[in-house]
């Protein structure tokens, strides 16, 4: 049984296999690399790919969307490719690592960073942002949904104060992508950090930052684009300048069999899927003696994953019994978050998460909060 969704999607979706398989198989050549026709092929595919992620993030123009090899790469993309020397950057302590680590290395060249504590249901307060900003304040960056405990951020309400204070609001779309609907004109978001490989359900190694328009954004890596060879700088033009190299030709064409398939369900039937599976855990969760769920005590408010301790109980010890004495895989420790569980109070043994997905059934959480009882159980009788 497979309940950690929020790490990596399993199973994937059989045309998600077939597309990857195809790709190999058939078409095989570099997209922009020939005139031949597996080349073109590889070029089509490309662009299908790109214009299906514009039209499931509302984005206007499909050469805005970045492909990356994960949403850590979009989200150094985006960090490195605006900030300079004297900027202020908000964020929060609900950040995973792969948000708050370049910033800490960008403090190092002469980046300020202000981290807003969230509260301890793992909300961040708008007041508080507000509170924080400066006359320097060049970028808002909060992820749209925790990975630790689930808790949704205000985007709407964060978007209006990027809107205000003239400051660019990226989001790190790594747990809601594929789960809650994302329209980057509505909010509006001007940097949008995306993994391939959990919600839209495609394979690994793949992901993709959109850059609005209006955004200054510098390439991280320069080399062979298949455009402007004969330019001894790195071209400019947008996406080319930012996907330097081969594409992950396989992976690329998973994600956008992903796109399609999570399309075609629609992300409210996902979310109330996942919503009720989760309310199932909690409520089962809850009449075990000692536990405590952390986030947000409104299940609305949360999305896509639950946390959990239990009083005594070693949250990795108690992984590893589900893991080899049920065979049921969830995540315990501190996520890559470690401000989020400082916030939440649960440092520094962390949770155990849960994350179910689209393929996750009632059963199967029934069986999981059955084998949760007696895992600590045994542990709480191991330790009298």
């Amino acid at each position: 049984m497979y309940l950690d969704n929020a790490a990596t999607s399993f199973p994937k979706p059989d045309t998600v296999h077939d597309a990857v398989l195809h790709a190999m198989r058939s078409v095989g050549a570099s997209a922009g690399r020939g005139g031949y026709r597996q080349s073109l092929e590889a070029g089509r595919l490309l662009f299908q790919a790109r214009e299906a992620a514009a039209g499931f993030f509302s984005i206007a123009d499909s050469s805005r969307v970045i492909f990356t090899h994960n949403a850590t790469g979009a989200l150094n993309l985006a960090l490195h490719g605006t900030l300079v020397a004297g900027d202020h950057v908000i964020t929060t302590s609900m950040e995973h690592n792969s948000l708050l680590r370049p910033l800490y290395a960008l403090q190092k060249r002469g980046i300020e960073v202000s981290i807003v504590t969230a509260v301890s249901d793992g909300v961040v307060s708008v007041e508080e942002i507000t509170r924080a900003l400066k006359a320097n304040t060049r970028m808002i960056a909060v992820s749209h949904v925790s990975n630790v405990c689930g808790a949704i951020q205000p985007l709407q309400q964060l978007a209006e104060i990027c809107r205000e204070c003239g400051a660019l609001f990226l989001v790190d779309a790594a747990q809601s992508a594929g789960c809650l609907s994302i329209n980057v004109e509505k909010y509006p978001i001007d940097l949008l950090a995306v993994p391939g490989h959990k919600g839209l359900l495609g394979p690994a190694g793949t992901g993709l930052l959109y850059a609005a328009p209006h955004v200054s954004l510098k390439p991280l890596i320069h080399g062979g684009t298949g455009s402007h060879s004969t330019a001894e700088e790195h071209p400019l033009i947008v996406p080319d300048a930012f996907e330097a190299g081969t594409h992950n030709l396989p992976g690329v064409a998973g994600l956008l069999a992903g796109i399609e398939f999570v399309g075609d369900i629609g992300l409210p039937v996902i979310h109330l899927h996942e919503r009720a599976l989760l309310n199932q855990a909690e409520q089962a969760l809850r009449e075990i003696h000692g536990v405590t769920i952390h986030g947000p005590a409104d299940p609305s408010a949360r999305c896509s994953v639950l946390s959990f301790t239990a009083s005594g109980v070693d949250s990795a010890l108690l992984a590893a019994e589900l893991d080899y004495g049920f065979d049921i895989a969830v995540r315990a420790g501190l996520h890559c978050a470690p401000l989020a569980h400082r916030a939440l109070g649960t440092l520094p043994d962390g949770t155990v998460r849960i994350s179910p997905g689209w393929f996750t059934t009632s059963e199967e959480i029934a069986l999981f909060s059955d084998a949760v009882a007696q895992c600590i159980a045994k542990i709480r009788k191991k330790a009298e």
